[in-house]
């Protein structure tokens, strides 16, 4: 899969869980946390402006003037130069402990005339303690496991009948769901017992969504997958 298409999946996600869960559900800030961590796996471009209305109504992103940045006051003219969108955080590729790019959202992003921040972030927490965030806004987003998030997302997409949205996702296989580099650290039996799994197939089963998820180019063949065992019970309902 493409990009491109890691791009797609997660903007459609974004958007079947924000018309599913009620208004004030402290549970989908870490519902999209996790889907952008997902796609921060993949060499996927910036896509939170795809649905940033939706970010800011869940309060997944914040957006503020660009002078409330706590250190305008003392820089005024590093703020006033910016006339794209920039990420904040500064690295220096020389240091000992340089350790890529990832963290690159931390001290939040201007798009002009506005400084964004995501929920959980370095530069959310410093508007938090300054004031700025309050509240439930100042409350740091739930950690939760990408599987749990698929369920939730599968069960949003069964009610709309987007049914390549659950075929997409569940053609990950339970490596990639529940343990991504490192493989499904679950045997069968366990995997089995877990809720968000059994939610999941169950929304496979009732949407005769397996065979389009057999077809995605996702779809990794039992035999080249590293726990055979696994992934055969995976595609067997």
């Amino acid at each position: 899969m493409s990009a491109h298409e890691i791009e797609d999946l997660v903007a459609e996600s974004v958007q079947v869980l924000d018309r599913h869960a009620e208004p004030g559900d402290p549970r989908v800030r870490g519902w999209f946390a996790a889907l952008y961590g997902f796609q921060s796996g993949y060499d996927c471009s910036f896509t939170h402006f795809r649905v940033m209305d939706v970010l800011l109504r869940r309060g997944y992103a914040y957006r503020f003037p660009v002078e409330r940045h706590p250190d305008h006051a003392a820089r005024p003219e590093r703020f006033d130069a910016l006339t794209e969108f920039t990420g904040l955080r500064t690295f220096d590729e020389d240091a000992p402990d340089f350790a890529g790019y990832d963290s690159w959202l931390e001290d939040g992003y201007v798009d002009p005339p506005f400084l964004y921040c995501d929920a959980g972030t370095a530069l959310w927490r410093r508007m938090v303690a300054t004031g700025a965030l309050l509240g439930a806004d100042a409350v740091p987003p739930y950690r939760t496991p990408l599987i749990e998030v698929v369920r939730e997302v599968a069960v949003a997409a069964e009610e709309t009948r987007h049914h390549e949205l659950i075929a997409t996702w569940y053609a990950f296989g339970c490596a990639t769901l529940l343990g991504g580099p490192a493989g499904c650290p679950y045997d069968v039996a366990e995997l089995a017992e877990l809720p968000a799994v059994r939610d999941l197939r169950a929304v496979v089963h009732r949407t005769d969504t397996l065979p389009l998820a057999r077809r995605s180019p996702l779809a990794v063949p039992v035999d080249f997958a590293e726990d055979h065992d696994l992934e055969a019970w995976w595609w067997q309902l």
